[in-house]
């Protein structure tokens, strides 16, 4: 099922601000994704600060530890979905975070919280971004599931004593944790004598500053490498008109064998902005 639009996930996530969506991708590709990311779990420190937690490890540039994390990245309905959500704010949705986390045992409730407090913009008009959680270990309410406040997104949120009871997202390898970035949320205490892994991706709108700095976690090098569509979630795109461009030009241009040295500095307009720009640029001419 790819067409967003019209998915029941896409009813779901608007009335209730999150959905879990089963059987996502095979267990197989997140076995294999977690088998690849095990030495990097095991090499990263735990967190420093209340928020990202003292008995729990993160890591980002997922991309270039994994070949399996892309296919996270371009699942088809999930993107479709982030499309549909955030489409109507921007040109093109961008990769905001590609992250590993670790919930090590005796590891405290994570403070609540939206995700899109980390810009500054008017909430409420539209969405920033879409989170979708993969769960690399089963996913229970006693091992640190992420806990979810429905129908937050619809609410202004200024005490924590606003919200209701949160719902442990429990679920297995393979099943699609998804919520906007407007969602108050918080991973669960790890109660149990196991770790609690999972990759989280991210994606907002494509104008946004992301978290995951995409640039530095991708140089052209690795970028190069990437199926079309992924280098463009990874930056190596412009969001019309103009924005994040390199020389001018799209930084795509930097994944080609043959980059001029000095490029032509190109225009890339919207249609419409093209038009207008056109019909303006021929009366200075005297065109018209």
């Amino acid at each position: 099922m790819t067409g967003a639009p019209h998915s029941p996930w896409l009813d779901q996530i608007r009335k209730q601000g999150y959905c879990i969506i089963p059987n996502a991708l095979p267990s197989a590709i997140l076995a294999a994704l977690d088998t690849d990311l095990q030495q990097t779990y095991a090499k990263t420190p735990f967190g420093d600060g209340e928020f990202y937690g003292y008995k729990t490890k993160r890591f980002g540039s997922l991309l270039r530890r994994s070949r399996w994390a892309g296919d996270l990245v371009l699942q088809p309905l999930i993107l479709a979905l982030a499309r549909e959500i955030l489409g109507k704010a921007c040109e093109r949705i961008q990769l905001n975070v590609a992250q590993a986390i670790a919930v090590h045992p005796g590891e405290i409730e994570q403070f609540p919280h939206c995700d899109h407090d980390m810009w500054a913009g008017e909430k409420g008009t539209h969405e920033y971004l879409l989170n979708v959680m993969w769960p690399l270990t089963e996913f229970t309410a006693s091992n640190g599931a992420t806990r979810i406040y429905p129908g937050t997104h619809r609410q202004k949120i200024e005490s924590l004593d606003q919200l209701g009871t949160p719902i442990a997202a429990e679920c297995q390898p393979g099943d699609a944790i998804c919520f906007l970035g407007s969602t108050v949320h918080g991973a669960g205490p790890n109660l149990t004598r196991h770790v609690r892994r999972a990759v989280v991706i991210g994606y907002s709108l494509g104008w946004l500053k992301p978290y995951e700095n995409l640039w530095l976690a991708y140089p052209p090098e690795v970028a190069r490498e990437f199926p079309a569509e992924l280098a463009e979630l990874a930056g190596y795109c412009q969001h019309r008109p103009n924005l994040g461009n390199y020389e001018g030009q799209c930084p795509s241009i930097l994944l080609r064998d043959d980059i001029a040295e000095f490029p032509r500095a190109t225009d890339a307009l919207r249609d419409d902005q093209k038009a207008a720009v056109r019909e303006f640029a021929e009366a200075q001419r005297g065109e018209k």
